[in-house]
């Protein structure tokens, strides 16, 4: 049925026909070969068609004798590439009636065979003259009969067009056999049909030889189209040689390009215009604030100022970050402030305007430290509304309150956002905090505690009026908070859970107010059990003063201890003592390690994903313990997303299993837009695989070579804010990357980067092939990116991060150059213990080499911060005719490293090595073929010359340039002693 309806459709071309034999095209004899051959009855002769052509034809007329059977056979006729082909018959026949000496055996008819055969083997005997072996093709008829009456013959040609099917040798004889009829042969033609080449439906066919009822053909899709259901488009060549419409597979435009001229092309989007999908849909106009670069655009750029969020589609307008806040207004009472304010002017466009508060709590004649003690309600981050309540404010002090406005692409911009600042001075009638807070007593179901008063201030309202108790049980996820009034200084908490530890708060009132609760004190009730309940009088201790700090660690020590882990090995990470962070809502990087069962820290750092919810699509590289992939995971209920699929390869040890999954712990710890994010793992199937989000450009600095020159300083310098944010927020952690290189810095579609790979543990414990971690001292650790005292005495911190940090501004600014270049490991060491350091790359402004500089600082105290890098950053950006100055020396106590430049062409054999050397070997055949093979023309190209060469990129022109004006004998850098082997 579904051929039957492809031949009813419109033809898309006019049929072919190819001859393989053709009598009217002959000007010589025939010459056929007759039977029988002693006495010959079919006449070869000449005569004129219709059209008054001479033709050669075949007459025979023995009417009058019975028994007749006359052969006459055409020589050897090759098929060719044609299984089914045509004979066509041009013939006259009279009328047995009209003949005057017609016997009964007269005949009207004559019969048509063909002998196939794979060569030409005919003779006079071979085939024999018999109706077996030939093959009868019909018994041909006359629709019109000729007539001989007194006047003379009156005839009128018959054509008739008969098919012969299924050749398989290379070719045939056709046989015509006469049996008593007065009849004339005026034409014999031999054909084949052919569907011609065609392009049709955006695909292009190729001619195609008619074979039967239908034929199908396969074609390809024409330049800038894609089949559109995985297959190869496919049409259907008819019986006459016609084609019917493309039947399925059909192709459509890719993304960026758009039909044209009948669907037989894919022509670019225009400028202007763009396409992100593949589909039949037409080019469109650019949304509102972004246009496009070239023809051919799937997206529109943004214009500078404007972005998109990460999740807006490519069809979404451009829009910029909102303007400041205004109006705020704070309403004090006693040590509860409530902030409100209006939205700003102008949101940049976009429906997801929100808010965040920054605190500063400020003392007299003291330096402003972030608000620490205090409660916001809600919480300060991602407000919707606006309007936030601050308690626990101390009296006697200044707070100031800066309130940003953000939205989706707050972030992208890589500018800080708008805010506007409010002070606010608490009264010195407020009570001071709670302090001392000890406990009495305690059974299974209660506890005692008793406080000092905080000492009174000298005013009327600042009597005691009474004391408000907050308490909840510890370690609750969601715990329910409960409250108690005394006007003593003292209370009693019952209906308690036995064996359980609570965090107690007080604070005072005056008439002035509330005072602010006192920092988290903590306190245990007995257990059921005797035997237990000693072993917890030494937890029973807990105060929020600072006289009190090292017991409360003890507690938490101890605590811990039950839950059989540590809190923080702070020492595996920093050389500073360990810290706990007690009474605040702040998290710190808990070393999955420490744990006497890593199994432990995967299941509570990293969510376990079913299996069916993953797919994997494709291999995409290789890592330390197996493949990396490309794959979807569909939650149910969510959005289906693209992901990077992490898997362990068969065979594993249950070491090499613990340290696989161990960066997963690691990065399950992590919630920040600039550190890649963790999806979950899957530990129960095999292979065990770790899930995170797709990064669409990969690494940075591979991304970087790819697409060198081709981004802005502005654009590089955002590339770099977004990754000293993610470093700013693993040290609040208190976590040290280690390998901080942009090797291990991914990029995502929308030029996001994130900071990524957290497993320089196992390098540092094990051998490793990898030429770029270099052993020293027992561990391995990549030296080109490494502080000297972390290669020297593993001392690793923020601050040996920090002068990692300054290495990828250097591979940024440089488009992905390899630090140092060729030089050793060895030399590298040498040369930094001599204070040279790395120069600035070509167009780097002088203020970004500056700060590298500063990130190089031999002594680590002074290194900046990440805070201070990211704020830096921040102004450079705020400032971009600061990143127009630039300079090709430095001055300082700081030394650039011996300048790399190009060795002078003596040291090349040919112009190829150069370019090599300099990394544009890709232009080596564009050199040679525009006449630049020696180096005394090379020494003469300008920028029209290399344009002509097809070098379009401007820093790759710069590079070549350059390069020829530095040509200078090259520089040995001085070696000596070194730390690593």
């Amino acid at each position: 049925m579904a051929v039957l309806l492809v031949l009813l459709c419109i033809p898309l071309s006019v049929a072919l026909e190819v001859n393989l034999m053709n009598t009217k095209l002959e000007t010589s004899d025939l010459k056929w070969t007759v039977y029988p051959k002693d006495d010959p009855q079919w006449d070869e002769m000449s005569g004129l068609d219709e059209e008054q052509t001479p033709v050669r034809t075949y007459e025979i007329c023995n009417v009058h004798l019975s028994g007749q059977n006359n052969w006459l056979r055409t020589n050897y006729i090759r098929r060719g590439p044609a299984r089914y082909v045509y004979v066509e018959l041009t013939f006259t026949v009279l009328e047995c009636a009209s003949l005057e000496r017609a016997g009964r055996s007269c005949k009207e008819t004559f019969n048509l065979y063909y002998y196939p055969s794979s060569t030409d083997l005919a003779n006079d005997h071979f085939p024999p003259w018999m109706e077996n072996p030939w093959i009868k093709v019909d018994t041909v008829a006359a629709d019109f009969l000729g007539r001989r009456g007194a006047r003379g013959v009156s005839t009128r040609p018959n054509v008739k067009t008969l098919r012969l099917s299924g050749l398989t040798g290379a070719g045939f004889y056709l046989g015509f056999q006469d049996q008593g009829a007065c009849m004339a042969l005026l034409a014999v033609r031999v054909f084949y049909r052919v569907c011609p080449s065609v392009v049709a439906s955006l695909a292009r066919f190729p001619e195609t030889v008619s074979e039967g009822l239908v034929v199908s053909a396969e074609g390809n899709c024409v330049d800038g189209a894609e089949g559109s259901m995985g297959r190869r488009p496919t049409m259907y060549c008819r019986e006459d040689g016609e084609w019917a419409k493309p039947a399925a597979g059909e192709c459509v435009c890719m993304a960026g390009r758009e039909e044209k001229e009948g669907r037989t092309k894919c022509t670019a989007c225009l400028m202007g215009t763009f396409k992100p999908t593949v589909g039949d849909m037409p080019c469109q106009p650019c949304p509102l604030n972004s246009l496009t670069a070239a023809p051919g655009a799937t997206v529109c750029n943004c214009k500078t100022g404007h972005f998109r969020a990460p999740a807006d589609p490519a069809t979404d307008s451009c829009t910029t970050p909102p303007l400041a806040p205004r109006s705020i207004v704070a309403h004090v009472n006693g040590s509860v402030v409530d902030l409100d304010w209006s939205e700003p002017l102008d949101s940049g466009g976009r429906g997801d305007l929100y808010y965040e508060v920054q605190c500063l709590e400020c003392a007299v004649n003291a330096q402003c430290i972030p608000c620490t003690r205090l409660t916001f309600s809600p919480r300060p981050n991602r407000l919707l509304e606006r309007k936030l309540r601050v308690s626990g404010l101390r009296p006697r002090m200044t707070y100031n309150f800066r309130v940003l406005a953000l939205n989706g692409v707050s972030e992208r911009s890589g500018i800080g956002a708008m805010g506007e600042e409010l002070n606010v001075t608490t009264d010195r009638d407020v009570p001071l905090p709670v302090s001392g807070i000890q406990q009495m007593a305690a059974t299974d179901t209660s506890l005692y505690l008793r406080w000092a008063p905080p000492p009174p201030p000298n005013q009327p309202k600042g009597n005691i009026l009474d004391y408000e108790v907050k308490y909840y049980e510890k370690d609750q996820e969601k715990p329910l908070i409960m409250f108690l009034k005394t006007t003593a200084s003292e209370a009693r908490l019952v209906g308690l859970r036995a064996g359980t530890l609570y965090v107690v708060q007080v604070r005072a009132r005056t008439e002035a107010g509330y005072g602010a609760f006192s920092g988290d004190a903590l306190f245990q009730t007995l257990s059921h059990d005797p035997e237990k309940a000693q072993p917890q009088v030494a937890l029973i201790a807990g105060t929020a003063g600072v006289g009190t700090l090292l017991v409360i660690a003890v507690i938490i020590v101890a605590i811990v201890c039950v839950r059989k882990h540590a809190i923080n090995k702070e020492t595996e990470y920093s050389d500073k003592p360990p810290q706990y962070l007690i009474g605040h809502n702040a998290k710190l990087y808990i070393d999955p390690f420490t744990y006497e069962d890593p199994n432990e820290a995967v299941r509570e750092f990293a969510k376990e994903i079913d299996v069916s919810y993953v797919k994997i699509e494709e291999v995409i590289g290789a890592g330390e313990f197996g493949e990396v992939c490309r794959g979807r995971l569909k939650v149910p209920g969510k959005k289906e997303n693209y992901v990077a699929i992490k898997t362990l390869k068969g065979g594993y040890t249950e070491r090499q299993r613990r340290e696989f999954l161990s960066e997963a712990s690691i990065m399950g710890q992590f919630q920040h837009p600039n550190i890649i994010h963790l999806e979950g793992v899957i530990t129960n199937n095999c292979p065990v695989m770790i899930i995170t989000e797709y990064m669409e450009n990969g690494a940075l600095d591979s991304f970087l070579r790819l697409n060198d020159g081709q981004f802005t300083p502005i654009q590089l310098v955002g590339m770099l804010r977004g990754i000293a944010s993610g470093m700013r927020y693993l040290a609040e952690m208190n976590y040290v990357h280690r390998d901080l290189a942009a090797r291990n810095i991914l990029v995502n579609s929308n030029l996001v980067c994130k900071v990524s790979d957290f497993g320089l543990s196992r390098f540092l414990q094990e051998g490793s092939t990898d030429p770029t971690y270099t052993s020293c001292l027992g561990g391995k650790i990549p030296i080109r990116w490494t502080a000297p005292e972390a290669i020297a005495f593993r001392k690793f911190t923020s601050a040996s991060d920090v002068w990692g940090y300054g290495i990828v501004m250097w591979e940024v600014m440089s488009f992905g150059e390899r630090p140092y270049w060729d030089m050793s490991n060895q030399d590298v060491i040498n040369a930094i213990e001599q204070d040279y350091r790395l120069p600035a790359p070509p167009d780097c402004p002088s203020a970004l080499h500056q700060l590298m500089l500063d990130c190089w600082q031999r002594d680590r105290a002074a290194r900046p911060r990440f805070t201070d890098i990211v704020s830096s950053l921040d102004k450079l950006i705020r400032n971009p005719a600061s990143l127009k100055i630039t300079t090709r020396e430095q001055h300082g106590t700081s030394q650039p490293l011996l300048d790399q430049r190009t060795p002078h062409y003596s040291s090349f054999a040919t112009v190829g090595e150069w370019l090599q050397a300099i990394k544009m070997g890709r232009y080596e055949e564009g050199f040679r073929n525009a006449g630049f093979t020696t180096f005394s023309r090379v020494r003469q190209i300008t920028t029209e010359d290399l344009l002509r060469m097809g070098i379009t990129l401007a820093g790759h022109q710069k590079k070549i340039l350059s390069s020829l004006q530095q040509m200078v004998p090259a520089e040995k850098i001085p070696s000596g002693p070194g730390l690593c082997y």
